[in-house]
């Protein structure tokens, strides 16, 4: 049986645990932004957790699935060990809220 790979708009859980400040913390969701070939060969991933908790912030993408229902929080991007984290799928998200998320993150990078 072949094991998982996170891959681009993936809705994921894992531990967001040791972290620190404002940081998310704790078992949550999170939104792969990175392809499954360059987390695959990393072991790495890039993402934006997710959070119950809207604040109306510039930088929160809504999401919602069957499983998922918040907002992204695209300006936390992390890389993390989703191996060490163990990541499991939940849910996929469209095209166009990874889309909403990589504007925001590009935006904020062009501040």
């Amino acid at each position: 049986m072949k094991s998982y790979v996170p891959d681009k708009g993936d809705i994921v859980w894992l531990s967001f645990t040791p972290q620190s400040g404002h940081e998310q913390a704790g078992r949550r969701p999170a939104i792969v932004l990175s392809p499954s070939a360059y987390n695959s060969r990393t072991g790495l991933m890039i993402c934006v957790p997710v959070t119950t908790q809207v604040k109306g912030y510039p930088f929160e993408v809504p999401v919602s699935s069957r499983v998922v229902t918040g907002v992204a929080l695209s300006d936390q991007v992390k890389s993390l060990d989703w191996r060490s984290r163990q990541a499991e799928f939940s849910d996929k998200i469209d095209s166009r809220s990874v889309a909403e998320i990589k504007a925001k993150i590009k935006a904020l990078l062009e501040f």
